[in-house]
């Protein structure tokens, strides 16, 4: 069962979404070459409670920071530690935040400099991807016509989806149902409605879409070491069409 999520909900989740994007707009200032990856976590952190907010992550079954920093080859779930940024990395951040009891989610990459045009490329069609995922987030489409969407983006350009991570539902949890591939066929899956909240998270590489975990238990990575992008946003379904609850206004 999705749940749907009423007018006040929805009024709440409006706002932990505009909190995060201010959030991740300010993180966006500090990420540079020379920085460590604690550093923007402690920023991340600081920004987070300075809104009255809770980080989402950390702590989550077990995970040890409030920001997942993933550097090149790394997909998701990178612990942030002593590791120093530098113009040859590409960065993906993934951020969630409790607000009032409700979740929002987000994430983006950023090449620091000095990347291949390759890997610039992959960054561009990630986000493309998760634009077209959310074309099709509309009242009476089908779950995988989202998915689709993602996954005709992503290999018509000749990269390729991540099929070990998905996107899910979101709001009075972190994680709710369903559970958002960025792979399918369309016309399938649950009917979308009004009131369904969902983050959607295209996750990209540049190489094959298969993963390997790290020995520390949480870090994904490529499994031939090519690089990987992400993008996300937290999203409502309406009547008048996908709001994205994520996107910094103004």
């Amino acid at each position: 069962m999705i749940p749907l999520k009423s007018e006040k909900d929805l009024a709440v989740l409006r706002q932990a979404g505009g909190i995060l994007a201010r959030i991740m707009q300010r993180l966006k200032e500090h990420i540079r070459p020379g920085v460590s990856t604690a550093q923007i976590d402690l920023l991340a952190e600081g920004f987070i409670r300075e809104a009255g907010c809770r980080p989402a992550f950390k702590g989550y079954k077990g995970y040890p920071a409030t920001v997942c920093i993933s550097l090149n080859e790394e997909v998701v779930h990178g612990i942030p530690g002593s590791r120093i940024l530098t113009p040859r990395d590409i960065i993906s951040l993934d951020l969630g935040i409790e607000y009032q009891g409700y979740f929002s989610d987000a994430a983006f990459t950023l090449s620091l400099g000095k990347v291949e045009p390759r890997a610039k490329r992959l960054i561009e069609i990630a986000k493309k991807a998760l634009s077209e995922g959310i074309k099709q987030a509309v009242v009476d489409n089908h779950l995988f016509d989202i998915s689709c969407a993602v996954q005709d983006c992503v290999e018509k350009n000749g990269f390729s989806v991540v099929r070990d991570f998905v996107g899910h539902g979101i709001g009075l949890e972190l994680h709710e149902e369903p559970e958002i591939p960025n792979f399918g066929r369309p016309h399938c899956g649950a009917v979308l409605k009004s009131g369904m909240v969902l983050a959607i998270e295209p996750m990209v590489n540049m190489g094959t879409w298969e993963t390997r975990i790290l020995d520390n238990g949480w870090t994904a990575v490529t499994k031939d070491g090519l690089p990987s992008a992400h993008f996300e946003h937290t999203i409502a379904i309406t009547d008048e069409g996908p709001e994205i609850l994520t996107r910094l206004n103004g």
